[in-house]
């Protein structure tokens, strides 16, 4: 059969039921597994066969929904984890561990530059935050004997920058080191990363992909395309034995395309469990299967929302990575030529105050922390998650006092557009 293509793969992919087996991913919500001998139990701790012993560390149903994620992305394995944030910790952890050190694009959510800056600084993991607009020649620079990875966000949570996915590979890959991409807020529907040469994706799953504000879970897909064993002395916990699982060398044991996502499950998982439950992966494979069709929509509301606001007296600035004029027009034409993400920042007139104000009268949209989900969704950093700084301090932060973000949904645009319409008649 030929290669489906990713519509298909949203509905279909990651779980084909057998005959008289149901037609959707079962919920397997067993936290153990029976077998019928220690030896053929033994045969699943040793690696020598495929299988489930605890939920901890692998479930069926889990399995299913991250082989989906998996396929979307065009990688070669898959795992789901607890949150978006493991996720990510997980993607770093690793490969990295006291004394190395990692390239990040300084415009990343700022949930990620905490667990950077702050929580990994403590493990002694040293950043280095990179303007993702430096030249080739500044990011070349920024690499050290210890570096061990490349960070960036494919469309960044607030600033809404586009990574230049291609010229950030070439330089890890220049230095012998992977490139690791958020791919949230476009999902693989609009941006596949391992085709612009990233070798590791990861999501937060509560985002689009989950798209209803009804689970929170996260996903790291491996390309299979990074060699560790080119590099094996950058990477010795993938190339040589790991002494607490009867000293496997995953490269060997599981090949290119297997080690990096094998160890991730056997020792970072078994260690700290952050597991996505079974319930969890359920949900979110519903919203899987409705992904392509949500995310057109998202972005087609979005893009109208955008151009609405650019024509709007009491609008001062708006900023949309799909607009015509936007800084990174031609990174979104090279990169996501069918969409970026729903998700725009604009000022408006009357700074903090008539922000405020703004924010008072509005009846679609619903003021939420969240973002990317069926709902609009809408949120003024000042007076909510930045509410403890100052003006000054809010600018030096990157969120100026007027800024608002709204997260558009799939409801009909003509109803957020007049809903914003009338919010601003206040200011």
């Amino acid at each position: 059969m030929k290669k489906l293509r990713k519509e298909t793969l949203c509905v279909q992919a990651g779980y084909e039921p057998k005959n008289g087996e149901p037609r959707i991913v079962p919920i397997i919500q067993g936290s153990t597994f029976k077998y019928d001998s220690s030896e053929e139990m033994g045969k699943l701790f040793d690696m020598e066969k495929s299988g489930y012993f605890y939920s901890r560390i692998q479930n069926p149903t889990c399995d299913n929904v991250a082989a989906k994620i998996c396929a979307l992305e065009g990688g070669s394995a898959a795992i789901l984890t607890s949150s978006g944030q493991t996720a990510t910790f997980f993607s770093i952890f690793n490969i990295c561990g006291c004394g190395d050190h990692v390239i990040v694009s300084s415009m990343i959510y700022g949930g990620t530059y905490n667990l950077f800056h702050m929580t990994m600084g403590r493990m002694g993991v040293e950043f280095t935050f990179l303007d993702p607009d430096c030249s080739e020649e500044e990011l070349d620079a920024a690499f050290k004997p210890n570096t061990k990875a490349v960070f960036g966000e494919s469309v960044s949570n607030p600033a809404l920058v586009v990574l230049d996915i291609e010229k950030f590979a070439k330089a890890a890959h220049k230095h012998g080191v992977p490139l690791i991409v958020d791919n949230s807020f476009p999902t693989p529907l609009n941006c596949r990363p391992f085709e612009w040469g990233a070798d590791i994706v990861v999501h937060s799953t509560s985002k689009y992909m989950d798209g209803h504000d009804s689970t929170i879970g996260g996903c790291v897909i491996d390309s299979g395309n990074f060699n560790w064993d080119e590099h094996a002395d950058k990477y010795p916990s993938l190339t040589t034995p790991d002494p607490s699982y009867h000293g496997v060398i995953y490269t060997k044991h599981f090949g290119r395309e297997g080690a990096y996502i094998s160890k991730m499950t056997a020792q970072i998982m078994r260690d700290l469990g952050a597991v996505q439950s079974p319930m969890n992966a359920y949900i979110l494979n519903l919203g899987l299967e409705s992904l392509a069709v949500r995310i057109e929509r998202h972005c087609s509301n979005a893009m109208k929302v955008a151009s609405f606001m650019k024509d709007h007296d009491k609008i001062s600035w708006v900023n949309y990575p799909g607009l015509e004029d936007n800084k990174y027009s031609n990174l979104v034409k090279k990169y996501m030529p069918d969409g970026t993400c729903g998700v725009i920042s604009f000022g408006v007139k009357g700074g903090r105050k008539g922000a405020e104000e703004f924010m008072k009268h509005l009846n679609v949209s619903m003021i939420c922390t969240h973002a990317a989900d069926a709902h609009s969704i809408i949120l003024h950093p000042a007076s909510s998650t930045h509410r403890q700084l100052n003006d000054e301090e809010l600018v030096a932060s990157g969120v100026t006092p007027d800024l608002i973000r709204i997260c558009v949904g799939i409801e009909n645009v003509n109803d957020i557009i007049e809903d914003i319409d009338q919010a601003l008649s206040y200011i």
